[in-house]
């Protein structure tokens, strides 16, 4: 099969230009057989039929011309036929076994780094009373992570599998059985499909991911860095996927270079910058359109938080000196020119809306452009505080750009309460004409921000639970999941439960209705039209739910569902600070923990664990692992 894309977007009619030519495509399907008696035959020029063979293997091959975001369609130089071609002839030359091999070892080195096993009653107590004694002499990380929980006996697994029971009658059933061996398969399909999607040489995961299957797809398939595109990378750090963020950095280096364009043409501005859309040209200017989401300047930072994440959970300094730090700066030298002087001696953002939200002006009209939303200065306060922290690390703390940074940051307004005890989203308390709207863009400081927190802010935390409750537990998955996180991080594990029983509804796509959330048959998340961030942000939420970190402190089953889940544990999660940790609990409490430093890079050299009202305080040089028990007391500790 060969063809090519429309060389222009399509217009309001539908209708493309192909003038001038567009990417092209090509796809070869391959047919193996064995047996003496094999024939085969072509039907109607579009059909295999075959007869009398032992056995068939199909390999397909595909490829397309885009050579990058910097290369017109036009122009490029690559032959997807011959790409094609290469790739077949690579698959041919190996056995089935042998690429199911290839294929299996790949997948299974990554997904196999954390387990979760979550049981009810008595009768699912784990067997075995600890987690798994280590060997010594062991010399590799990944011995840590294989010696895994003590796992419950084959025939309560096959139990908890579910096996012979179809899915979609686990979905129907969840609202009464509540199976936390399905809550359990949807965490780890997150996983799967994370890794299937995102790898070192693959484009950026967008709305859809790759299981888009329209050919002018809603949006375009465009990645939307309002929330959606952050989402989908939201599991790869604490599931233990850091490689499957390759594509994304990649992508935030294209955009970084587009976006010096924008900033100085749009804006007059330094550094770079993004706003709500963008697309496979690592797209930065806005959009025209509705304001509420067409201008918003904010997609940039937000994903430059990212680098700095990957930082704080492998501590690799390297990523941090080459990659991270001068995407950061260059999005903080954006920031220092876009914000401007205004009331009382604060520094503002102007124009500012809060993603795809409005409120009621001053002369009774619904808007949405107006100054400083919260989220706007969440994100901003973000950025600052990475820059900041790595500039410590790099010695760079004398930067101009640093200097301006610490300057600014005392003029940022604060996070507000307004009269009804939630937190104000607009700089003004507004009157909110949808107080159940999807997004809760202002609460990103608590989560996935950290500009908020139980122990430093309990007023705003109070207000964050306020707006939760003001804004309803209904909407789309990826807002169940969102919120889900949020009450994990208040550590009301009673609610982040109910986002789960939320989110584990049948919905059919023939009769779903507008921002529902819930689940389809095959476990995709439900969004009227379809996309995929929801199944991201679950798992990404559940591991809020188990482990909590900042950059010097570990808590421990901090929003855990006790009465719902008395029984379980979990293998391989990651923290910042280049920790790894195994939980067991039992009857609703801690039971034994393993915290460890990884032994490559620099980790983090003091950290505090915390469970409950316990805490202990250990020096986290790389190789050592500590052993806990429910009260926090060290049993042993031994070097990797």
């Amino acid at each position: 099969m060969e063809g090519s894309c429309p060389g222009e977007k399509p217009a309001g009619d539908g209708n493309a230009s192909n003038h001038p030519p567009g990417m092209k495509f090509c796809a070869i399907l391959y047919l193996l057989t064995s047996g003496a008696n094999g024939q085969v035959q072509v039907l109607n020029d579009k059909m295999l039929k075959l007869d009398g063979a032992d056995s068939a293997v199909l390999l397909l091959a595909a490829a397309t011309s885009f050579e990058g975001p910097f290369v017109k369609p036009s122009e490029s130089t690559l032959d997807p036929v011959t790409s094609a071609f290469t790739t077949l002839n690579m698959a041919r030359s190996m056995s089935y076994a042998q690429l199911k091999a290839y294929h299996m070892d790949d997948y299974q080195s990554l997904f196999q780094r954390v387990s979760l096993q979550l049981s009810r009653g008595s009768n699912g107590v784990l067997g075995g009373s600890t987690l798994a004694h280590l060997p010594e002499n062991i010399s590799q990380d990944a011995a840590v992570s294989d010696c895994t929980v003590q796992m419950v006996d084959c025939s309560r697994l096959n139990e908890l599998n579910n096996s012979e029971k179809p899915t979609v009658d686990r979905i129907i059933s969840f609202r009464h059985d509540e199976d936390p061996s399905l809550v359990e398969l949807l965490f780890q399909f997150g996983r799967y499909l994370l890794i299937s999607c995102s790898r070192p040489g693959t484009q950026v995961s967008n709305l859809q991911g790759i299981w888009n299957n329209e050919t002018n797809a809603p949006w375009g398939t465009a990645p939307h860095p309002n929330i959606n595109l952050q989402m989908n990378y939201w599991p790869s750090l604490p599931c233990n996927l850091s490689e499957c963020q390759d594509p994304l950095f990649d992508f935030i280096g294209s955009l970084s270079v587009n976006g010096a364009k924008t900033a100085k043409v749009n804006y007059g501005a330094n550094g770079w910058v993004s706003h709500q859309v963008t697309d496979l040209w690592a797209k930065t200017s806005p959009d025209a359109g509705d304001p509420s989401w067409a201008l918003w300047p904010m997609g940039g930072p937000w994903l430059a938080t990212h680098l700095w994440e990957h930082y704080s959970f492998t501590m690799d300094r390297e990523f941090l000196e080459r990659t991270a730090y001068p995407l950061l700066e260059g999005s903080a030298s954006f920031l220092l020119s876009w914000l401007i002087e205004g009331h009382e001696g604060y520094l503002e953002t102007n124009p500012s809306t809060s993603p795809e939200h409005y409120f009621i002006a001053p002369d009774g009209k619904k808007a949405s452009v107006s100054y400083s939303t919260t989220m706007d200065m969440s994100i901003i306060r973000e950025v600052f505080s990475a820059v900041l922290l790595s500039a410590d690390i790099l010695g760079k703390s004398s930067t101009d750009v640093v200097q301006r940074i610490k300057a600014a940051l005392p003029r940022l307004p604060p996070i507000k309460i307004g009269r009804d005890g939630t937190i104000m989203e607009w700089a003004q308390d507004f009157k909110d004409p949808e107080p159940q709207h999807r997004h809760v863009s202002h609460l990103f400081g608590l989560y996935p921000g950290h500009t908020m927190t139980l122990e430093q802010t309990p007023d705003l935390c109070k207000a964050v639970a306020n707006t939760l409750y003001k804004r309803g537990d209904k909407g789309p998955g990826w807002s169940t999941s969102w919120k889900m996180a949020l009450w994990a991080h208040l550590h009301n594990s009673e609610h982040a439960y109910k986002m789960i029983l939320q989110l584990i509804t049948l919905i059919d796509p023939k009769h779903e209705h507008e921002k529902e959330g819930g689940l389809y048959s095959n476990l995709f998340t439900a969004h009227p039209p379809f996309q995929i961030d929801a199944n991201f942000g679950f798992p990404a939420a559940l591991c809020e739910m188990l482990v909590q970190s900042t950059g010097s402190d570990l808590y421990l089953l901090p929003a855990l569902p006790r009465d719902k889940w008395p029984h379980g544990s979990v293998k391989g999660l990651r923290a910042r600070g280049g920790l790894t940790v195994n939980i067991c609990w039992k009857e609703g409490s801690l039971h034994e923990a393993l915290v460890w430093s990884s032994s490559s890079g620099n980790s983090l050299a003091l950290a505090r664990v915390h469970y409950g009202d316990h805490a202990a305080v250990i020096s986290a040089s790389p190789g050592q692992v500590y052993r806990f028990n429910s009260e926090l007391k060290c049993l042993e500790t031994w070097q990797l």
